[in-house]
């Protein structure tokens, strides 16, 4: 070993060495490949400022976002069996949950929470893609339906923002009876006399889209969100015809009547409000 290596190995444990960046400091659009500063993504709601790509977020982001600032609260999420099932395939379902609890820091896929958009009280369920895929179970009917019963309670609407891969097959039949419990639900707010308004966001399908992703007052859509029951692959090899490209976008929904309208999400907050306001305003002249 030469001298010089000798001082440089002698000084690495005095001199640390410093990352030229952090690893956090770039974000590559996962729609144009451009890479932008994180900060200047954070400050345009994690919208490409280049191609205007939504990327998915999480509930607490989304309540930030929509909510006047200081003015929500979470509905806590109702105690229900993790793994009634028992079930088990290449791991425990039970892993499988914990796993996702600790990447998420969120107890089930669906969060609920109450608060105000500019001056109007609203109850919002936030799907999170991140935790298993958005999946629907027994804990994200729950949360449904304790939502709905919130805006029944708070006499105010109740605002959904879906992003799921569709029913939780872990929990079989008991996942697929929460699309008309959530039904239910919905028919109880209009009883109520309360609005019921869906935003779609980036992926929503299978029983999710099944249920109460379509049964809005409002349908209103993220662009360029994906939306639909089965994959493009799926439905092309069961009807045997080759389906245009986009079909299951925002924008091609929109165009066909499925969806009343697509926004951006730096107008959301305004388009709900301006909705609540309209909706409310009706159901207190009626």
């Amino acid at each position: 070993m030469s001298w010089l290596t000798s001082v440089r190995n002698a000084l690495a444990y005095v001199v640390p060495v410093k990352k030229e960046t952090p690893d956090n400091l770039w974000h590559k659009c996962k729609g144009c490949g451009t890479m932008t500063f994180v900060k200047e993504l954070e400050d345009n709601l994690h919208v490409c400022p280049h191609c205007d790509h939504h990327d998915r977020i999480g509930p607490l982001l989304r309540f930030q976002y929509v909510f006047d600032a200081g003015s929500y609260s979470i509905v806590p999420l109702a105690k229900v069996p993790d793994d009634p099932l028992k079930f088990r395939d290449t791991k425990r379902y039970v892993d499988r949950i914990k796993a996702a609890r600790a990447a998420t820091n969120e107890g089930d896929a669906l969060i609920t929470a109450r608060g105000t958009i500019e001056g109007h009280k609203a109850v919002i369920g936030v799907q999170d893609f991140a935790f298993m895929g958005g999946s629907m179970g027994l804990a994200v009917g729950e949360a449904f339906v304790r939502g709905v019963e919130a805006a029944i309670a708070d006499n105010c609407p109740y605002i959904i923002f879906t992003a799921a891969g569709g029913a939780r097959m872990q929990e079989g039949i008991l996942s697929l009876m929460q699309m008309p419990r959530a039904t239910v639900a919905i028919a109880m707010l209009h009883d109520a006399g309360l609005p019921y308004i869906v935003v779609l966001t980036d992926p929503t399908t299978g029983g999710v889209t099944a249920s109460y992703a379509m049964l809005g007052d409002v349908q209103i859509a993220e662009p360029g969100a994906l939306i639909g029951f089965a994959g493009q692959r799926v439905i092309e090899q069961t009807i045997r015809e080759k389906l245009p490209d986009g079909f299951q976008r925002a924008e091609y929904l929109l165009e066909h009547g499925m969806i009343d309208m697509v926004k951006h999400r730096r107008d959301l907050r305004a388009t709900l409000a301006s909705l609540i306001d309209y909706l409310c305003s009706a159901k207190q002249a009626a």
